[in-house]
């Protein structure tokens, strides 16, 4: 941080701005459904989100969707040292303008898409992303930001409630499914509080919630994570199914008895230490392709996709 631009005073000019309605007014900036605007008003509510992520004064906070700049002046004014702000709509940029100027350079708003960023190159460690995230790609972004999970310090996001009821679901609930054996497996996952659909312009048809995933420093569980990643997507795929015969493609029942696995158990029952041991128990009994594979192993750069990508419903 700048000695030019003490913290107490880029607070104040922050706080000082003009009111965000005014900012949306004087910009003519209307949300836009393509990009799954919904802009948080309400500074307060901001302001506590920014303080779920947890210290925010050392590193960098990566923000995305700043829009009007709402969590990004909360982010601000709770003492963020670098936020970085990734948004994508050109109007949104020019609304961020007041902002940038009060901050100086403990903002810096890139205009991109997130989806391709290399999230582990942008400002110092550590990182950790902060964001209301749009609708339309929040399980997208979350799932690539899992593929290097200790390039982020934490993630710290708003989603639709039912998202975040998959991201933190465990064994034996109606939401728990390959999204949340992911999250779990990599990460710890809690979840904060909601946000009702009132508190955004203009507001959702769902109500949304706060999620924190901090990253865990190994995988919970020894497995290689494209063999989890396509028996989750086989098992959860017909999760009204026993198991015996929704992997029968891949080795059915014998492939759960060796593993320990009731054959007639349904996915939703199997936590992730089940299904990491089915994992190991397929690399280990399955053809040469899963041979000298690290076991925590997420992503296999230059491969094919190993299971079909994950969507809001898994």
């Amino acid at each position: 941080m700048s000695d030019d631009h003490p913290a107490d005073d880029v607070i104040a000019r922050v706080a000082a701005l003009p009111p965000l309605r005014d900012v949306i007014g004087r910009q003519r900036l209307s949300a836009r459904r393509s990009l799954g605007q919904h802009f948080l008003l309400d500074l307060n509510l901001a302001r506590r989100i920014a303080r779920a992520a947890g210290p925010l004064g050392t590193g960098t906070t990566i923000e995305i969707g700043p829009g009007p700049g709402g969590l990004t002046r909360a982010l601000l004014i709770e003492g963020a040292g670098h936020v970085i702000a990734v948004e994508r709509d050109p109007r949104a940029i020019a609304s961020l303008c007041d902002l940038k100027q009060a901050a100086q350079d403990r903002l810096d708003v890139i205009e991109g898409d997130a989806r391709r960023l290399a999230f582990d190159t942008l400002g110092t460690a550590p990182r950790r992303v902060v964001a209301n995230l749009p609708y339309n790609i929040a399980t997208m972004l979350i799932v690539q930001w899992l593929t290097a999970p200790r390039a982020l310090e934490s993630i710290t996001v708003m989603v639709q409630k039912e998202v975040a009821m998959r991201l933190c679901a465990v064994a034996g609930s109606p939401d728990h499914g390959r999204l949340g054996i992911l999250v779990r497996w990599l990460t710890e996952p809690t979840l904060l509080f909601e946000v009702p659909a009132r508190a955004f312009t203009p507001p959702p048809r769902v109500t949304s919630a706060v999620v924190r995933l901090v990253p865990r420093p190994q995988p919970l569980y020894p497995a290689r994570g494209a063999t989890l990643q396509r028996l989750t997507a086989a098992a959860f795929g017909q999760r009204r199914k026993m198991l015996r015969a929704s992997l029968r493609p891949l080795g059915g029942i014998t492939l759960l008895e060796e593993a320990g696995i009731d054959p007639q158990a349904r996915p939703e029952t199997l936590d992730v230490a089940d299904f990491c041991r089915l994992a190991r128990t397929y690399d280990r009994t399955a053809p040469s392709e899963a041979a000298a594979k690290p076991v925590d192993e997420v992503v296999e750069p230059g491969q094919p996709a190993p299971a079909a990508p994950f969507s809001d419903q898994d």
